[in-house]
This record gives C-alpha cells, sequence and structure tokens, in this order.
C-alpha cells in the first residue's frame, strides 16, 4: 500500500476507534463542563482578537477551509471578531498559495475571497479593532439580526457572487433562533461544504451552568440541528469530526452537504 493511503487509512481507524471509546467520549464531557467553569474558551486569540473558541475546533475549521476552499465564508456572531480574522487568515494563506501555484502577483486588496459576518450588535470598540486589523480588507460586516428578513435577504444577495459557500452558525444559541438560522442559511451553503453550528454542546451541559441565559438542555443549537434535520436530507452530520476532536463545542454541529 502506497505509505500516505497507509497513513490515512490509520487515522481513519484511529478515529473510528475515539468514536466507540465511551469512557473517551464521557471524560470529554466531564472536561468540557469543569473547564467551562473557568470561562475556558475565553481564554485564546487569533491575530491579536479574542475568538472565544476551543482550540481543536480552530484546527477543524482550518482542516475544512483547506479542503473546501471556499470563496465565501458566512458567519453569524462577531464577538470581539476573532473569528472573523481567523476565517479571512485562512481564506489569505488560500490565496497565497493560489498565487505561488499560478505565478500569479497576489494583492489582498482585490481578492474575491471574503468573510461576512453578521450580529444584531457590534460594538464600537470591537467594530474599530477589526476595521484596524491587517485582515480587514477581506472582511465585511452587517449589523442587525441574522434572522431578520432584510438581513437575510442582504445576505443572500451578497452569496450570490460566490460559488463555494461556507457557513458558521454562532450567535443567539436559542433552538428557535438557531433553527431560523438553518432555515436562512444552510441553503446557500455549497455542494461538499459544511454548515457548521457551534454551542451544540449545550445540550450535554448540566442545566446550572447558564442561570443568566434563555437556553440551556432542550433549547440549544443542538435541537435546532436535530429539527432541522428531520426535513433536510440534504446535510448530515460529520460524526467523525467531533469524534477525532473529542473536545469540541460543536457535537453533532459539523453538518455536510452532500447535494
Amino acid at each position: 500500500m502506497d505509505p500516505i493511503d497507509s497513513f490515512e487509512k490509520q487515522v481513519s481507524e484511529n478515529i473510528k476507534g475515539l468514536g466507540a471509546n465511551v469512557d473517551a467520549q464521557a471524560l470529554s464531557r466531564v472536561w468540557s463542563r469543569e473547564s467551562n467553569h473557568n470561562g475556558y474558551t475565553y481564554n485564546f486569540s487569533w491575530q491579536g482578537r479574542p475568538i472565544i473558541q476551543y482550540p481543536q475546533d480552530m484546527v477543524a475549521m482550518q482542516e475544512l477551509i483547506w479542503a473546501i476552499k471556499p470563496d465565501l465564508i458566512i458567519e453569524t456572531g462577531i464577538a470581539h471578531g476573532g473569528s472573523l480574522i481567523f476565517s479571512a487568515s485562512m481564506l489569505a494563506q488560500l490565496d497565497l498559495c493560489e498565487a505561488i501555484e499560478t505565478g500569479k502577483t497576489l494583492d489582498p486588496k482585490i481578492s474575491h475571497r471574503k468573510v461576512l459576518g453578521i450580529d444584531i450588535d457590534i460594538r464600537a470598540h470591537n467594530r474599530a479593532a477589526i476595521e484596524a486589523h491587517p485582515m480587514a480588507s477581506r472582511i465585511q460586516m452587517i449589523q442587525g439580526s441574522s434572522i431578520a428578513p432584510e438581513i437575510i435577504k442582504q445576505v443572500h444577495a451578497i452569496a450570490a457572487n460566490y460559488s463555494r459557500v461556507l457557513v458558521c452558525l454562532d450567535s443567539n444559541h436559542t433552538h428557535d433562533h438557531v433553527l431560523a438560522e438553518l432555515e436562512a442559511y444552510a441553503p446557500l451553503t455549497s455542494k461538499d461544504s459544511y454548515c457548521v453550528v457551534f454551542d451544540t454542546l449545550i445540550e450535554d451541559m448540566p442545566a446550572d451552568m447558564f442561570p443568566d441565559r434563555p437556553w440551556g438542555p432542550g433549547n440549544n443549537p443542538k435541537t435546532a440541528v436535530w429539527e432541522y434535520l428531520k426535513t433536510h436530507p440534504e446535510f448530515e452530520i460529520d460524526k467523525s469530526i467531533q469524534h477525532k476532536l473529542l473536545i469540541t463545542v460543536a457535537p453533532d454541529g459539523y453538518l455536510k452537504r452532500s447535494n
């Protein structure tokens, strides 16, 4: 067997083993529960901006972006802007690699690849920091509710100019809101790309972990994913991602579009 094929086969077997390892799965949930008592997800940044994600999910997103090579990444939820910066920097790497391969001059100011971020409240200090960042030319931000008809219409109009689209949902985490986002934006996901729904982990955490939030077990992104998939067979959960990560905020949240 070719050594590369052999290595990939071994990795596949590793992932299957982790998925079947009941103790490893249980320990991962315990780890997530205990670490988040101390705000674990708030402790990381990307190129100077807080990203509020698990590093494990950041690695998974890098793998997806490299494989899909999207020209548009749509993100609901901006916060401090770290995720927008992360996505933009990944797109910059795609442009750089293509420039090296083709011999073309790289000019990031005219790159077709973009990140589109939507948030109901883009705070002034966060907007200023994002707009001052070297990746700013690749980022467009829209302020407004991600499920408002006028915002959905605007996003769809922008997405119409792109052929390979990756979608990330990470704003209000209630069931109804995420389900509305899925209905609005998942259809923009291109074939063989992903709609990634973050914070599905809420379903697996204790109810008292979210005392000041409107979401919790039974009312969260994972329940919205389960509901959405009942009538959208074009998407399926890519379990291999959560199995290989073990630690992720998005179990059942990596949705691959097959057609």
